[in-house]
């Protein structure tokens, strides 16, 4: 594969994760789905009174590596960090629903799945490139 190539695929795998974990997040700062999520489930499983502290947490974070992947710094911190949101969300919330987030389940784990495997490939190309910048 040519240099180009390469980092045209990488940057295009960082893109579309930083809008994935954009649109994921902002939303919820805005139609108030955060806050539900911190009062009506974290803090209902034992987290209380910080459930909502750790749900703006967590989509801060977000939002973080969002905007480091969009400008290619600290890619592993970045996907590491999000990487483990996303096994917590397996954990605590999509692991008994089963597989599938639609069509043979609900709200399964099987998108998380996907995007821990793009961050995966995100760390091992960045690791990869001889021209990143961190």
């Amino acid at each position: 594969m040519s240099t180009k190539n390469f980092n045209i695929g990488y940057a295009i795998l960082r893109l579309v994760m930083a809008i994935v974990l954009l649109s994921h997040s902002v939303l919820g700062m805005f139609d108030g789905g955060i806050n539900d999520f911190g009062n009506l489930y974290l803090n209902k499983i034992g987290f209380n009174p910080f459930g909502v502290a750790i749900a703006w947490s967590v989509k801060l974070s977000h939002v973080l590596c969002a905007i480091l992947l969009m400008f290619n710094r600290y890619i592993r911190l970045a996907c590491f960090a999000s990487i483990f949101v996303l096994v917590m969300g397996i954990i605590m919330v999509h692991f008994k629903e089963g597989w599938f987030v639609v069509g043979g389940g609900r709200n399964g784990m099987e998108y998380n799945f996907v995007l821990i495997g793009i961050l995966m490939a995100i760390v091992l190309l960045n690791k990869a490139n001889p021209e990143r910048e961190n």
